[in-house]
C-alpha cells in the first residue's frame, strides 16, 4: 500500500492516480480520518497524564480525600479504554480505505484499459501452414494428450488431465525454466499450496467475498494460491534484510488454483482458462530505489523472452495499460504468444506477466531493509514475472509446432527432458 502521509500530502495526485486506474477510493475520507485518528490520540495521552498526576495524590490524599482520587482515577481509565476502543474502529476504518488505494503508476505506462496496451516489438516469424491449422484442443484429441471428461467427472468444468506426451512436455517445461533460472542465479523452491489470508492480502489478492479470484478453506485463515508470487513474497514477512545482500531473486515452482469467475466466451475452451496450472514463477526484493528494482524488472523480461525464444514460439511483448495493471504493480510487461488455433486464423494469448511493484507490497508485507548509510529502515521494492505457466505454454508449444498429420515437433530446448523430437497422432478405432 501507499504511505499514509504520502497519501495526506499528495491528495491530488493519489486520487488522479486512482481514476486513471480505474479504481473509486474516496481518498478525502482518509484524510479525515487520519485527522480524528490524531485527535483521539492526542486526547488519549492527555487523559493518561491526568491519571498519572491522580494516582500519584493517592498514596499521599487523607482518608477523606483518597476515595474521591480513586473515582476520579478509575472514570480516567474508562475514558482512555473508550478512546482506545474508538481508535482501532479509526485506523482499521484507515487502514480498510488505504488497502483499496492502488500503487502509483510509471509516467510512461499507456492510458486506457486492456485493449489501451503499447505493443512494444513482436518477436519471430508467425507459423506458415500448407493446411488448416487446429487448436490445441484438436491437437490433444488427435494425441491423446488431454482428458477433458475425467477432469470434468472428478473436479467439474475448467479441471482436465494431461495425459502422455502431455505430462512429459509440462514437466519438460519445468525442468527448462528451473534450469534456465538457476543458470540465472536464483534460488529455487518448491513452494506451499496455500498460505495465510494475511500473506494473500499482503501481495494483493482478496482471499474472501463476492469478487474474489481465490479457493479458500472453510473455517480456517488459508486458501489456495493463485501464484508462487504470494509464497515467494510472503516467505519474508516482517523480516528486515541487510541491503548488502539485495537483491535476492527466488524461483518458485507451484500448483495454482483460481476460481475464474466470471470468465466465459471462447477462452474457456480447453486450457488457456482453468482452475488449476503449474508454473514457475519469477519474484525478486531489491533495494528501494527505482533504478535498481527497474533494473532487475528488465532482467526478468529479458529471460521471459529468451524462454519462448528458446520454445521457439513467436511473440509481442506489451507494455499494460494503467486500467489493466492490478493494484500492487507500478508498470507490467506481458508477453502474448502467437496462437494460431485461437479465434479466426489465430489471435495472441498472453503467457507471461512481469511487474514491479516498487514498496506496495513490502510495506503490506512489512519487509524492510537496513543499511550502514542511514538510521533505520526502508521497505524494499518487489517484483514478480511468469516463467512459464505451463497450460499455456503448451497450448503455445503445441499449436506453434503443429504438423499436418496432426502431430507436433518438440522444440530443440524440450527434447532431453521430452526423450523424443515428435509426439505423433494417435490412431483411432
Amino acid at each position: 500500500m501507499l504511505d499514509l502521509q504520502f497519501i495526506c500530502d499528495n491528495l491530488e495526485t493519489v486520487s488522479e492516480n486512482c481514476k486513471a486506474r480505474g479504481v473509486i477510493v474516496d481518498v478525502s475520507t482518509i484524510v479525515e480520518l487520519r485527522n480524528d485518528r490524531n485527535s483521539r490520540i492526542a486526547s488519549a495521552d492527555d487523559l493518561r497524564r491526568r491519571q498519572k498526576e491522580v494516582s500519584s495524590q493517592i498514596p499521599k490524599a487523607s482518608a477523606d480525600d483518597r476515595p474521591a482520587l480513586i473515582a476520579q482515577g478509575k472514570e480516567l481509565r474508562q475514558q482512555i479504554a473508550d478512546i482506545d476502543a474508538e481508535l482501532k474502529d479509526v485506523e482499521a476504518r484507515i487502514l480498510e480505505l488505504q488497502s483499496q488505494i492502488p500503487n502509483l503508476t510509471h509516467p510512461d505506462a499507456p492510458f486506457g484499459g486492456e485493449h489501451d496496451a503499447n505493443e512494444l516489438r513482436i518477436v519471430g516469424n508467425l507459423p506458415e501452414f500448407d493446411f488448416s491449422p487446429r487448436d490445441h484442443v484438436d491437437i490433444a484429441d488427435n494425441c491423446d494428450l488431454i482428458d477433458f471428461d475425467a477432469g470434468s467427472r472428478v473436479a467439474g468444468h475448467g479441471f482436465y488431465y494431461l495425459k502422455n506426451d502431455a505430462v512429459m512436455l509440462e514437466m519438460a517445461l519445468v525442468q527448462f525454466a528451473l534450469q534456465k533460472l538457476r543458470a540465472e542465479d536464483f534460488t529455487l523452491y518448491s513452494t506451499p499450496d496455500l498460505a495465510r489470508d494475511s500473506v494473500l492480502q499482503g501481495i494483493g489478492f482478496s482471499p474472501r467475498g463476492d469478487e474474489t479470484q481465490i479457493y479458500s478453506v472453510a473455517d480456517t485463515d488459508l486458501s489456495l494460491v493463485a501464484t508462487a508470487e504470494i509464497t515467494l513474497g510472503g516467505a519474508l514477512a516482517d523480516q528486515v534484510l541487510d541491503i548488502a545482500d539485495l537483491p535476492i531473486r527466488c524461483g518458485g515452482l507451484s500448483h495454482c488454483f483460481r476460481t475464474e469467475a466470471g470468465a466465459h466466451g471462447r477462452a474457456t475452451r480447453g486450457i488457456y482458462r482453468v482452475h488449476q496450472f503449474t508454473k514457475v514463477e519469477m519474484f525478486a526484493f531489491t533495494p528501494p530505489d527505482l533504478e535498481a528494482s527497474t533494473a532487475v524488472h528488465e532482467d526478468i523480461v529479458r529471460i521471459e523472452e529468451e524462454i519462448f525464444q528458446a520454445l521457439e514460439v513467436p511473440y509481442r511483448l506489451i507494455d499494460t495499460a494503467t486500467g489493466d495493471l492490478g493494484a500492487p504493480a507500478y508498470r507490467k510487461f506481458d508477453l502474448e504468444a502467437w496462437m494460431p488455433g485461437r479465434g479466426d486464423g489465430g489471435e495472441w494469448g498472453e503467457v507471461t506477466s512481469a511487474s514491479n511493484c516498487t514498496d506496495y507490497q513490502a510495506r503490506r508485507l512489512n519487509i524492510r531493509c537496513r543499511s550502514s548509510e542511514r538510521k533505520g529502515t526502508q521497505f524494499v521494492h518487489t517484483l514478480n514475472g511468469t516463467a512459464v505457466s505451463c497450460a499455456r505454454a503448451i497450448i503455445a508449444v503445441i499449436e506453434n509446432h503443429q504438423q499436418s498429420d496432426g502431430g507436433v515437433v518438440i522444440p530443440e530446448a524440450l527434447r532431453p527432458w521430452m526423450g523424443k523430437d515428435a509426439i505423433a497422432p494417435v490412431a483411432k478405432a
